[in-house]
């Protein structure tokens, strides 16, 4: 098991298994952010916090706090099923396409809305078949 810091003087133990999936989860995030050119300077910037801290959890060291998931998924425009490695689509793997963000953004929409969108689709859908 490995311990990794906590503080200053508690460290935490993981197990085998928890260290693996960070180490995976890890070499995703640094593809991801090599795909995309940027620095982990820069993606530490957006995140809020160090360049060291991120580091660490490109390589898998230190556990990255749950909250933090989402935030650099929305950032490497990937889902976080996408980003834990739990996608079932086959596919291209890095950014989200234009109309796969538009979908997500449809989801965040009021259902009368939704609807309205969704014939609006339909009607020019049916128009060129």
């Amino acid at each position: 098991m490995l311990a990794t810091p906590l503080a200053a003087d508690s460290l935490i133990v993981m197990a085998p298994d928890e260290q693996q999936f960070l180490k995976i989860l890890g070499t995703r995030i640094a593809k991801l952010r090599k795909e995309q050119g940027l620095s982990q300077q820069s993606v530490a910037d957006k995140l809020g916090i160090a360049q060291q801290s991120y580091a660490h959890y490109e390589v898998g060291r230190v556990r990255m706090p749950l909250w933090m998931l989402p935030q650099i998924a929305q950032l490497f425009g990937v889902s976080t099923d996408e980003l834990i490695g739990e996608s079932t689509k086959p596919g291209k793997r890095g950014p989200a396409s234009r109309l796969q963000q538009q979908i997500e953004r449809l989801s965040s929409l009021p259902q009368a809305k939704q609807r309205l969108v969704m014939e609006m689709l339909e009607g020019v859908l049916q128009a060129n078949r």
